[in-house]
């Protein structure tokens, strides 16, 4: 969700600094119609008459307040939203007295990790753990061995190193996204 929402701002915020650009290069080099508002290299972009109009009304500085205000607030969001999108620290243990024990993800990540680059086929893998504590996900991303053939590379890696992870964690369900990739190499001479 915030991936689409990054990819919507930037999308907005470059169409209006093309388009802006565009303005400014056309006034520039005074080729706009005359009837725009700013037809020749010499114009302003508010003149002090348009600065001046909404001062002396009542509604205008609570409109101007509140509006950067919201695009303070927006920003902010937004900023905590990008910094909230970090991996897990910690998964929660259900150890049967009712008080749980806390696991660090950091550790369930290298534990994953370590067994799924011993599976046969698999060069690399770069394990993340995300989500709550009390449901986790794990975002896998593997570098494949030239020789490996991908549908048994991540069915292995789901029944076991996922699948460790999840029995010993105690969880119900330990969802996994994988990204595969191939090492790059040399092609093969066959004579």
């Amino acid at each position: 969700m915030l991936s689409i929402v990054n990819r919507v701002l930037l999308g907005l915020l470059g169409l209006a600094l093309f388009g802006a650009g565009l303005v400014v290069v056309l006034t520039a080099l005074d080729v706009v119609p005359a009837a725009w508002p700013w037809s020749g290299p010499d114009d302003v972009l508010l003149s002090d008459a348009d600065r001046t109009r909404w001062r002396d009304e009542g509604w205008w500085w609570p409109v101007v307040i509140g509006g950067l205000a919201l695009v303070m607030l927006l920003a902010l969001w937004w900023t905590v939203a990008q910094l909230r999108q970090q991996r897990l620290s910690e998964v929660l243990v259900d150890s049967g007295d009712g008080v749980g024990a806390l696991l660090r993800g950091r550790a369930m990540e290298d534990v994953v990790s370590a067994e799924a680059e011993s599976l046969p086929g698999i060069d690399e893998a770069r394990v993340t753990l995300v989500g709550r504590r009390t449901q986790p996900r794990i975002r896998v991303g593997l570098l494949l061995a030239p020789q490996a053939q991908p549908d048994v590379a991540v069915h292995r890696l789901r029944t076991e190193a996922v699948e460790h992870a999840r029995a010993s964690a105690g969880l119900a369900v330990l969802p996994t996204e994988v990204r595969l990739r191939s090492t790059k190499h040399a092609p093969e001479r066959l004579s």
